[in-house]
């Protein structure tokens, strides 16, 4: 038995003989609430036996007498289909005086001469066992009287035994016998009632119902009416049934009374029931039949009689009544109606279940209906006892009524035509003893779309342009989407159609832009269209006449009648202002189309006669339509009738193919000549065939006019010659071409041998296999199939559901590339060759590996616990780690504020690890993050994401931060703001001032108060600028740095350093003698003195320090 199902497989080919399990089977399935059993399924081995081998005499009668081949073929099971052939697997023709009877004899109603042969075989075919069974050969020698005197004269000289010819007699049943027969037959099953009589000339059936009429579309009749089908049986169908033998020298009838008897069936089937502890309710089992079924009830699949006591429990012969009952009242019923045709087995459980209500639909599920539609709202529920269903509206909503809305039993609730009003909040409630469930949706109604501007009918002349509106009206929430179509399909790819908004333009019309143009406007919940003509006409002087299509033809004649032509003439009508262009002949065939018109020839608008070729045994009569540039004008009146001669055909049928439906036979099948094409009566085919690779005759058999048949007995997929050859009563159609077809295809026998598989890469393996033998492939080699699936992913062993996927290699490959694997798993494959009957046996199972590949990108990455210094990344595995997991890379680099990156940081992190802490970070600086996994193949594909490191505002030094750190967010938001920038502007601004003055002055060479005393008075330490350029002169270094007063803006010795005015805070920050406090101050007057570091370039991310800025300019 299946793990995990309750099919049970035998394997008969491999585990013993099918006799072993012959027996009746049933399936019990149990829980703890109960136990359900199947219907019985017996289980019978196929059986074909042999035929009882027996001489046969050979069969001599007279011309005229009746006879009965009897089949009598060996019991099978199932039975056996008994068919009549020759020595040639050709089957033996039947008629209304030859048929084959239902018991599979075959019965000749009077022998004529040609019935003589030696090769009258029956063959049965078990189809269940793909066997055929053949009967000895009969021999039957029909003699005529004279032949059979001959005969009697060579023996006896008395005269009184000489043979008297047959003479013609009245209707004798051959079967069934006598005047009456019953017959009894299944309800549903195909009623077959057999009347086959003898006599000569040959006897005519005719069926009829006794007091009643025969069913007119369940009644057929079968083997040239002897035979009188009804499918689908009912007892109204009982009742006699007379079957009626007629010929020119009498009449005999036969009735059959007939019993339509019934297997078990149901008229109520017990249902499952739902009931809470106290509840009553019951179960109904009420089958019918005839004989009545007799009912039996089962609890858990033993006998009720046997079961447990259950107080709750009543049984009223076909109803079982519960009252009260409890939760051990939990059990499944079997009801079980038989009679001596068949039994009825249902299963119904009865669950009893307190459980409060639950709604089973999405809350705040949301509805959009267009207004005057119906609306339906979902509310699926569950609940014990069965809850009762109310809906309100709004939040005071009383419950809705049925005035209005339509309560389904399943909870649904329709609004038949839902208004701009009905929009809103609906809560469903469910309610029964055990509790109430609510659950809310919305209701949202939209405005239809509607084009309020269609577009209109059009002619315009050649060349010139056309407008069409459509102007659409939509609800405000709602997209249209507006598509225009040209005769229901698109516009034509050209330049000259354009469409905006509410328009679709035509430019430089031509005669091929003529037809219907559609608007269609679609929404997410509804679609509307509007349509119109376009015709385009020749340009015309001004003031333009009107145009309009012809007027039709008069005054059709015919003349110069031929045997396969005749001469049409004609008067054409008014142009109506547009010339004729041509004229279109169309001719109908009364005999064998009647009503149906087809086109017959067209000539140009200035011809008025017209000479027409016609086909033989056709019955011909014409009208002629007038066109022009506007259309074609109405149908002339029809000419006269004209009805050519016979003729044998000109042409055989087409598409001939031979392809066989099962492996012992040859299906010929073609197009058939239409009565057109026929040139004569009696319409019939002559089909042949023989091996293509034998040198046997052609075999041909005339058929009516089919467009199948069927050879019996070939071998299996040989290439046969075949043609087909039209005739008719007057003569046989030209030699036919013969076309190559091939009987029955067979199922592969053998399966690809040496399948082996090489692995290209991780996604990519490459299977190679030996081709299979031709002769073995038995049908044509469709190419070969590969059936491969993952049996489990080597870093984790899951139990899900195999999904075997399938590939086909056209043609004969043997090689052949799987693609998309998944790496690191375990695959398993097989090769099967294909033909046009299906697959062949599979290749016994290959297994292979995929190797590791790179992982996906982590499932994801966030940023959690920001502080001044450190940032954690937590992160989920890849979801697709393809191999095992080594390690994971993560790098970071700083951005500053105007987005440029800094130096990168590689790390690298354990593969157990999914939290990492970064430290020592700096203060208020956003950092980039790309993280990826990596296996033994490679590094996989990055995650990226960006975190800040925290700053405090207040400027308040945390416990942890020592004396002298600053830091630089806020000189970062100095630098940047509108008005630092505007006061440095206007600081050099002066400065640049001032160098103006001072250079205009000195090139006066006066000499002014200030100047004296600066010269009088001069600081050493304090460079003059110098005489001949007009700048300040290089200021000296003093021998060392004195750190800034509260306050000050340059150095106490009075002196600006290039160097100074060039650097940043972060000499005094970043070093080891950093001094920057939390709110970017500088403190270094609280310090005391301290040597400055060197300079070792602008390594920081930070933006110049303002102070220094200052120093720089002053």
């Amino acid at each position: 038995m299946n793990p995990g199902s309750g099919t049970l497989i035998i394997n008969i080919m491999s585990e013993g003989k099918a006799e072993t399990y012959e027996g009746v089977y049933q399936c019990t399935a149990r829980n703890e609430r109960g136990a359900a059993i199947s219907n019985n399924i017996v289980v019978r081995p196929s059986r074909s036996p042999l035929w009882t081998k027996e001489k046969l005499e050979p069969i001599i009668l007279q011309n005229g007498q009746h006879l009965v081949l009897s089949c009598r073929p060996p019991i099978g099971l199932p039975p056996p289909i008994i068919f009549w052939m020759d020595n040639s697997f050709q089957r033996l023709p039947q008629s209304e005086r030859v048929s084959q009877g239902l018991n599979g004899d075959l019965y000749f109603s009077n022998v004529l001469p040609e019935d003589t042969r030696e090769d009258y075989i029956c063959y049965a075919r078990f189809n269940h066992t793909q066997t055929i069974q053949q009967k000895q050969p009969i021999s039957v020698k029909v003699i005529s009287v004279d032949e059979l005197n001959d005969t009697i004269a060579a023996d006896l000289s008395d005269t009184e035994f000489y043979a008297k010819p047959s003479r013609e007699r009245p209707p004798t049943f051959l079967t069934p016998e006598g005047n009456s027969s019953n017959k009894e037959e299944l309800r549903g099953n195909v009623l077959s009632l057999e009347c086959i009589a003898e006599g000569l000339p040959t006897p005519i059936i005719h069926w009829i119902k006794e007091d009643g009429t025969l069913p007119i579309n369940r009644t057929f009749y079968k083997n040239f009416r002897k035979t009188l089908q009804i499918i689908h049986v009912s007892e109204a169908d009982s009742g006699k049934y007379q079957c009626i033998a007629k010929n020119a020298l009498g009449v005999i009838h036969h009735t059959i009374s007939v019993t339509v008897k019934a297997a078990p069936y149901w008229i109520v089937a017990p249902r499952n029931l739902v009931l809470s502890p106290g509840e009553d309710g019951s179960l109904i089992c009420r089958p019918n039949g005839n004989p009545k079924p007799k009912i039996s009830w089962l609890t858990n699949g033993v006998p009720i009689e046997i079961a447990p006591d259950d107080p709750s429990r009543k049984i009223d012969g076909d109803t079982i009544i519960f009252s009260n009952v409890q939760e051990r009242s939990s059990a499944v019923y079997q009801c079980n109606a038989s009679n001596e045709y068949g039994y009825l087995l249902a299963n119904a459980f009865v669950n009893v279940l307190a459980e409060p209500p639950r709604i089973l639909t999405s809350a705040d599920t949301l509805y959009q209906v267009i207004a005057n539609r119906p609306a339906l709202l979902d509310c699926a529920f569950f609940g014990s006892p069965l809850p009762t269903i109310e809906w309100f509206k709004g939040a005071k909503g009383s419950a809705l009524r049925e005035d209005i809305y339509v309560l389904h039993e399943n909870g649904t609730l329709e609004i038949p035509v839902a208004q701009k009003d009905s929009t809103g909040t609906y809560t469903c409630v469910a309610r029964n003893k055990l509790g109430v469930a609510k659950n809310e949706v919305q209701l949202e109604i939209k405005d239809p779309t509607r084009i309020i501007k269609q577009p209109e009918y059009a002619v315009v002349q050649r060349g010139g342009t056309v407008s069409f509106e459509c102007k659409v009206k939509h609800d405000h929430t709602l997209i249209p989407t507006v598509m225009w179509l040209k005769d229901n399909g698109e516009l034509p790819d050209d330049g000259r159609f354009t469409v905006d908004k509410d328009h679709l333009v035509v430019a430089d019309v031509g005669d091929d832009d003529g037809g219907t143009y559609t608007c269609v406007a679609n929404t997410s919940l509804d679609s509307v269209s509007a349509s119109a003509v376009l015709s385009v006409v020749a340009p015309t002087p001004t003031p333009a006449p009107i145009y309009d299509v012809p007027n039709p033809p008069f005054d059709l004649e015919l003349t110069n009648h031929l045997d396969k032509s005749v001469q049409l003439s004609w008067t054409p009508g008014d142009d109506n202002n547009s010339p004729i262009t041509k004229f279109i002949i169309e001719y109908e065939d009364s005999m064998h189309e009647a009503g149906l018109w087809h086109h017959q020839t067209e000539v140009s608008g200035i011809q008025t006669t017209a000479q027409l070729n016609l086909s033989p045994f056709v019955n011909y009569s014409f009208r002629v339509v007038a066109v022009n540039s506007i259309g074609r004008s109405v149908p002339s009146q029809v000419s006269e009738h004209y009805l050519t001669k016979a003729a044998e055909p000109d042409k055989n049928p087409t598409t001939v193919e031979g392809l066989g439906s099962e492996p012992d036979n040859l299906v010929i099948t073609w197009k058939p000549l239409n009565g057109f094409e026929s040139n004569g009566p009696g319409l019939q085919y002559k089909v042949s065939w023989r091996q293509k690779d034998g040198d046997d005759e052609w075999t041909s058999v005339v058929v009516a006019n089919v467009s199948k048949y069927i050879v019996s007995g070939t071998p299996t997929f040989v290439p046969y010659l075949i043609k087909v050859q039209a005739l008719n009563d007057v003569g046989f159609a030209p030699e036919p071409a013969v076309v190559t077809g091939h009987s029955g295809e067979d199922l592969p026998m053998v399966a690809p041998g040496n399948v082996h598989v090489n692995v290209v890469n991780s996604t990519l393996a490459e299977v190679h296999w030996d081709p299979v033998p031709l002769k073995s492939i038995r049908g044509h080699l469709q190419g070969y199939r590969i059936y491969y699936w993952k049996a489990q992913n080597l870093s984790k062993r899951s139990k899900r559901h195999i999904e075997k996927k399938i590939l086909t290699f056209q043609g004969s490959k043997t090689h052949g590339m799987l693609p998309g694997l998944e790496p690191f798993s375990h695959y398993r494959v097989n090769v099967r060759v294909v033909n046009g009957k299906g697959e062949g046996p599979a290749s016994p199972d290959k297994v292979f590996n995929t190797p590791e590949g790179v992982p996906s990108a982590p499932s994801s990455l966030k940023i959690v616990n920001p502080t001044l210094d450190s940032l954690t990344l937590e992160w989920e595995p890849p979801g697709h780690p393809n191999g095992i997991l080594t390690e994971y890379t993560l790098k970071y680099q700083p951005i500053n504020s105007t987005h440029e990156l800094g130096p990168l940081v590689d790390l690298k992190i354990p593969a157990n690890k999914t939290r990492w802490t970064l430290k020592n970070l700096n203060f208020s600086t956003r950092y980039k993050f790309y993280f990826y996994a990596q296996t033994a193949a490679g590094s996989g594909s990055q995650i990226t994401e960006e975190g800040v490191t925290t700053v405090d505002e207040a400027g308040i030094l945390p416990p942890d931060v020592g004396a002298g750190k600053a830091m630089a967010s806020r000189q970062v938001d100095i630098a940047t703001q509108g008005w630092f920038i505007g006061l440095m502007c206007a600081v050099a601004l002066l400065i640049l001032i001032l160098l103006i003055v001072c250079f205009i002055r000195r090139n006066k060479g006066g000499k002014y108060p200030v100047k004296e005393k600066e010269d009088a008075h001069a600081d050493p330490e304090i460079q003059p600028m110098k005489e001949d350029d007009g700048t300040f002169g290089e200021y000296s270094d003093a021998e060392d740095h004195k750190p800034l007063k509260k306050g000050s803006r340059t150095p106490s010795d009075r002196t600006v350093k290039k160097e100074d005015s060039d650097d940043s805070l972060v000499d005094y920050g970043e070093g080891v003698n950093g001094q920057f406090n939390e709110d970017g101050s500088f403190i270094g007057q609280y310090s005391g003195k301290k040597e400055k570091e060197p300079a070792e370039g602008n390594e920081s991310s930070e933006a110049p320090s303002p102070v220094n800025a200052m120093n720089s300019f002053v």
